[in-house]
């Protein structure tokens, strides 16, 4: 064999190893890209929008694929929710991932629902999802009250009950709201003694801020 046959010879296995190189890291890269697309979690995301105290089942819910490896932990994986449902504690839009901390068990819930009248007429932003703080001022007598002060803290707003038919009144409302199980006997005792009751806003839904 000739020193110019050994030259081709030794030029063609370069360019078969660099050949075979540039194929093997082809398809590494693809098998990577296929295992970045795997690495994506399925969440629950809401099918509608849900209010503070609705009860979700699976049928509520659509699933959704994301990739969140700082944050998985925040939202509800597909898979994790109990048979018997879950509680709403604050509200979630349409299509939102379900955050962990917006849900809750029944038996686990720090909140119950109570259904206050409200004197006087309501703040526009005070609706479905809306934060308040609870007032209230004793009834001291001859239709009079004496100082008003804060009942409950940071309660969410469930529903505004709108008032129809002949007993209608403008300036009562009656209104659900989810209060802290601890200020649940105050709560009673208030409007068991005809307080007048008022609420003030602490937060406001993102749909009463985006379309003020």
């Amino acid at each position: 064999m000739t020193a110019a046959d050994r030259s081709k010879r030794w030029w063609f296995d370069v360019r078969f190893a660099i050949g075979v190189v540039l194929v093997i890291c082809s398809v590494a890269g693809v098998l990577w890209v296929v295992a970045s697309a795997d690495s994506s979690v399925r969440f629950y995301a809401a099918r509608a929008a849900l209010s503070p105290g609705d009860r979700i089942h699976r049928s509520d819910l659509v699933e959704e694929s994301a990739r969140l490896p700082d944050d998985s932990a925040r939202y509800l994986s597909a898979g994790d929710l109990p048979s018997a449902g879950l509680v709403v504690t604050r509200a979630v839009e349409a299509g939102e991932l379900i955050p962990v901390s917006a849900v809750g068990a029944s038996s686990g819930l720090r909140v119950t629902s109570l259904v206050v009248l409200v004197t006087g007429q309501l703040a526009r932003s005070i609706e479905p999802g809306a934060v308040v703080d609870v007032w209230s001022a004793a009834a001291t007598g001859d239709g009079t009250f004496g100082p008003p002060s804060v009942l409950a803290s940071s309660a969410t707003v469930v529903r505004v009950v709108k008032p129809d038919g002949v007993i209608a009144s403008g300036t009562s409302t009656s209104v659900e709201l989810l209060v802290s199980r601890s200020k649940t006997a105050r709560m009673l005792e208030a409007v068991a003694n005809a307080a007048a009751i008022s609420l003030v806003p602490s937060s406001i839904p993102a749909s009463s801020s985006s379309g003020g």
